[in-house]
């Protein structure tokens, strides 16, 4: 148990998790603020976000929430992707995701849509093709196996 005292008067007092439990948190929800300043992330708002940067971004988030196999693991890949617009403007971020949306990707994330963002491809609208994968190997011409004579 954790306490907080002020002089002599105890403020509040929290259960603290085990010393195993990693990367979680508890509160009290009397200790959070009141009104709109604290709200917690749910699918609806994260939509909502979403909507305002337009139907790609909706379409990625939607995919995301698919693939997820329960709804809060999709939370933090699509504030990731929402959270771009906050380096790039939306329209570009919107741009990104229709471009991710054309690929072969079936559920985009942050790490596709990023380096999409990063090169400037949102602007142009087009994918540069990859060049053709090189194996290293070394090609012999048809004069070593015909002996120069064909």
């Amino acid at each position: 148990m954790l306490e907080v005292y002020r002089n002599d008067e105890r403020l509040t007092s929290h259960l603290l998790l085990p010393a195993s439990t990693t990367n979680q948190y508890q509160t009290n929800d009397a200790d959070l603020p009141e009104g709109r300043s604290f709200q917690a992330w749910d699918r609806a708002r994260i939509e909502e976000w979403a909507v305002r940067m337009g139907p790609s971004a909706v379409s990625v988030i939607g995919k995301i929430f698919e693939a997820a196999s329960i709804e809060e693991a999709g939370y933090d890949p699509a504030l990731a992707v929402l959270r771009l617009s906050r380096r790039f403007s939306p329209t570009r971020v919107e741009a990104a995701c229709a471009l991710a949306l054309q690929g072969p990707i079936r559920s985009p994330r942050y790490a596709h849509l990023r380096p999409i963002l990063d090169t400037g491809q949102d602007k142009t609208g087009h994918v540069p093709d990859k060049p053709e994968a090189d194996d290293g190997g070394y090609v012999r011409g048809s004069a070593y196996y015909a002996g120069g004579v064909r």
